[in-house]
């Protein structure tokens, strides 16, 4: 589903005008089998911006920040993997979507570890899903850049913007 319904709803009230939302992203790492001490990510290509990036999405009203990453992840590439730290919190520059749509999200980004599953574009969003090794990730826009850098370089403490 590419935008909840309640987004829709509130869409039909405010049209195009700026909301403030909360998004999940679940960068999930996996070890390399073709590279020892290596690790893989999973990335997916976008339909709507046409680039790479972790698969993330909005978190629905009483929804749990590490569950929505969760769902999305299944939604979108078939993939089943568990959070295991929230590496980033961050306020996303305002963006605007290419129905016009604008948006600013505080985003919530967790490491997840691979549990099972080869990736696919499951469900529209995405026009394709695949691994790539942590030293050969495609182009990423700054934004994502941040997200998986913070990911393959989380411990134990949660990294925060400011």
């Amino acid at each position: 589903m590419a935008t909840p319904d309640f987004i829709l709803a509130l869409r039909a009230k405010v049209g195009h005008d700026p909301l403030w939302l909360m998004s999940a992203t679940a960068v999930v790492v996996r070890p390399s089998a073709a590279r020892p001490g290596v690790r893989e990510v999973l990335l997916a290509h976008r339909a709507d911006f046409l680039t790479w990036a972790p698969v993330g999405g909005i978190i629905d009203p009483g929804e749990e920040p590490a569950v929505a990453a969760r769902r999305e992840l299944l939604e979108e590439t078939g993939v089943t993997a568990e959070p295991e730290t929230l590496a980033w919190l961050h306020v996303q520059d305002p963006a605007v979507y290419p129905n016009g749509d604008r948006v600013q999200f505080l985003d919530l980004t967790f490491v997840f570890r691979w549990v099972s599953g080869e990736p696919f574009a499951a469900d529209g969003e995405n026009l394709e899903a695949r691994w790539f090794d942590e030293d050969a990730l495609p182009p990423l826009s700054a934004e994502m850049t941040g997200r998986v850098g913070r990911a393959l370089g989380a411990g134990e403490v949660t990294a925060f913007a400011g």
